[in-house]
């Protein structure tokens, strides 16, 4: 983990979170608890219906939980707020308005009283962050899939959140597509430091994004089953992620777990706080 992620106190606190849909069911998820530090980049990757957006959504206050809290810098989370931004697997951008209007309306929620020179100001610099300069003046219909995913991560980022929560926001992107925006996010949140949560079903995607990856078993009563560190630097990028000798015994890991252990944990019903957390055998450079 890098050295300037904050260790001092955890910066989210998750404590006993479940979520049960109907009476006398079984909770999709339970037991879930897990903290965050700022500054760090966390994956989670489960199978489907292990309740992974549930999970986010909590966190966003866009949905409530059936048992549990969730801390966010020292306040509980109990509806959604401008401190924590939301990039879906959908770009939802308004239609009607320009890259720098779907911007612009962002940032106006976050500071209405800027002028509107100032708030303009602000967004040119997010949609330069996300090499969209030259198309700023394009309404979404006149943009490609990928473009229309940087937008919205660029209207994230530019309402200035404390966290970062993503819901599989390249899944229906390219992989040449994919690839540039993963290497465009990395550099964004090395500038700004941004606490990310993650949803992903990409194990290349988690390594080379994530500082930790969360492992849910299956759901039904799905629950955090390993919590893995990322040993290798943070310094990674896509074009020579493959060549470290760390990598394969992580990925290895990871898919292992996707493939056998997830449906094993919840079948033989683990209790996960007593698995293990794993690394490479390897130290981290």
């Amino acid at each position: 983990m890098s050295n300037d992620i904050s260790t001092s106190r955890p910066f989210v606190q998750v404590d006993g979170l479940a979520k049960t849909y109907r009476a006398g069911q079984p909770p999709v998820f339970e037991k879930v608890d897990f903290t965050i530090a700022r500054g760090e980049f966390i994956c989670i990757i489960g199978h489907s219906g292990c309740g992974k957006s549930t999970i986010l959504n909590v966190l966003a206050g866009l949905e409530r939980a059936s048992a549990g809290t969730v801390i966010m810098d020292g306040r509980e989370v109990a509806g959604p707020g401008l401190d924590r931004g939301v990039v879906f697997q959908s770009h939802a951008l308004l239609p009607w308005l320009t890259v720098e209007g779907n911007i612009a309306f962002a940032v106006k929620s976050r500071h209405p009283d800027w002028p509107k020179e100032q708030v303009r100001a602000h967004g040119a610099r997010f949609i330069d962050m996300v090499g969209l300069t030259s198309a700023a003046r394009k309404k979404p219909a006149e943009l490609s899939g990928g473009m229309k995913q940087r937008v919205g991560i660029a209207r994230a980022f530019a309402v200035e959140p404390k966290m970062l929560l993503l819901d599989e926001p390249f899944g229906a992107l390219d992989a040449l597509t994919r690839g540039v925006i993963q290497d465009e996010l990395l550099a964004i949140c090395a500038a700004t430091r941004q606490t990310v949560f993650m949803i992903t079903h990409d194990v290349d995607e988690a390594i080379l994004l994530a500082d930790r990856i969360f492992l849910m078993s299956n759901g039904p009563q799905a629950r955090i089953a390993e919590i893995v560190m990322n040993t290798l630097p943070k310094s990674r990028t896509r074009a020579t992620i493959h060549h470290d000798p760390q990598f394969y015994p992580l990925r290895n890991h990871l898919v292992d777990f996707l493939l056998r252990r997830s449906k094993n944990v919840q079948q033989a019903g683990i209790d996960v706080t007593d698995l293990p957390l794993f690394t490479t055998d390897l130290e981290p450079t």
